[in-house]
């Protein structure tokens, strides 16, 4: 929620309800104070069923929200008075959606002149692609993140990190406030295309610069950060539970082998000899399949080897290093991420998502409408 003293306390958004990436990232500019107020369907019309069945209201937190029927000229005058006073919006829809419903760039930015108008997609504004329906293992596969993600025989799902989040809605934030800085100093409002292929595609810059250099296989599972090195890998314990091992520089390394007693065996004693890796693997698989995953937890304690557990969604929320760092919140029984990064002189209160259309009469309030406006807004139907 809007809080002066935080470092985006000064900043408003005005976000039109979606899924995936675009809450995303005004999740992240709501969890650094930034006054996001969200445009959500109004309950009466939502649809059942859908993708909206796998999503939950965890990332809607932090916001202020008012239900609108876009299809009213009445709702569609009060957007323009809540964008009339904003530094920014995002919305997600494919291209052309915000233009029909009289709401596209020309028309908010000749509105607000130092708006920002963060636009998040998969595909982009143009190509061959833009009008087409597609998600997250869509917009990484065709950049070839997917493809350099698994193990030799099969490439793996890496949940929808990567797309939705990674190279859309954390760069949809980034861009967001790089147009806000640039309106402030003197610029003139943008439109942001965040497409989630570019910001994937940007997010693999070192391995085309790899590739570029001959240092990169176009196999996958040959390669020093692909599970190609077995020290640089995940092994299964007698539990059935999972530690990574990424013991990648010299010094890791020996402390990898003095920790397990690998200290002048043949296959561990030149590092990076490829041809010694099968066996340094097997070596390392036998090991640690004979112990129980907290043996190993124990045994590495203390020591600078980069082993540590494969925690679960839950683990995570009990490790000792995350509930030292307050890594999570539990509000209403979900372990809520706390906001990031961390500022040294502000502490984000995280505030419960709210339902649909909960600040209405406040945030109307705020634009100066009265009782008897609101009253008419509801009887043509603006808000459902």
């Amino acid at each position: 929620m809007n809080n002066s003293r935080a470092p985006l306390g000064d900043v408003k958004i005005i976000e039109f309800a979606g899924i995936g990436p675009a809450p995303f990232g005004s999740m992240i500019l709501a969890g650094l104070g930034a006054d996001v107020i969200r445009i959500d369907r109004p309950p009466s019309l939502a649809t059942p069923g859908g993708t909206d069945q796998f999503t939950s209201d965890a990332m809607d937190r932090d916001r202020r929200s008012i239900a609108l029927d876009l299809k009213s000229p009445g709702a569609i005058a009060i957007v323009k008075r809540l964008i009339s006073g904003s530094d920014g919006v995002i919305e997600g829809f494919r291209p052309g959606v915000m233009e029909r419903l009289g709401l596209g760039p020309d028309v908010l930015l000749d509105l607000n002149p130092k708006l920002t108008f963060v636009r998040m997609t998969g595909w982009g504004q143009n190509g061959p692609l833009a009008q087409r329906a597609g998600h997250d293992l869509d917009y990484i596969a065709i950049t070839g993140l997917l493809n350099a993600i698994g193990t030799k025989e099969s490439a793996v799902i890496p949940l929808n990190l990567v797309g939705d989040f990674g190279g859309g809605g954390t760069m949809a934030a980034i861009g967001m406030l790089a147009g806000i800085l640039f309106a402030r100093a003197g610029g003139k409002g943008s439109v942001v295309d965040a497409a989630i292929v570019d910001g994937v595609s940007l997010m693999g810059t070192m391995f085309q610069g790899l590739i570029s250099k001959n240092l990169w296989s176009g196999q996958r599972g040959e390669n020093l950060l692909d599970g190609g090195a077995p020290f640089y890998s995940i092994y299964r314990c007698a539990d059935d539970k999972d530690l990574a091992v990424a013991s990648l520089e010299p010094k890791f390394f020996s402390e990898l082998c003095s920790r397990l007693g690998l200290r002048g065996h043949p296959a561990f004693a030149e590092q990076y000899r490829r041809d010694t890796w099968p066996e340094m693997r097997a070596v390392l698989t036998e090991i640690f399949s004979k112990q129980r995953r907290d043996f190993f937890v124990e045994l590495f304690d203390g020591a600078d080897a980069c082993v540590v557990p494969v925690n679960t969604f839950f683990e995570a929320t009990q490790d000792r290093h995350m509930k030292e760092r307050h890594a999570f919140e539990d509000i209403g029984g979900t372990s809520h991420p706390r906001p990031a990064p961390r500022f040294d002189n502000f502490n984000p209160v995280i505030a419960p998502a709210p339902f649909p259309g909960e600040q209405r009469d406040e945030i109307l309030g705020e634009l100066g409408y009265s009782a008897h406006e609101i009253s008419a807004f509801e009887k043509s139907g603006a808000f459902g």
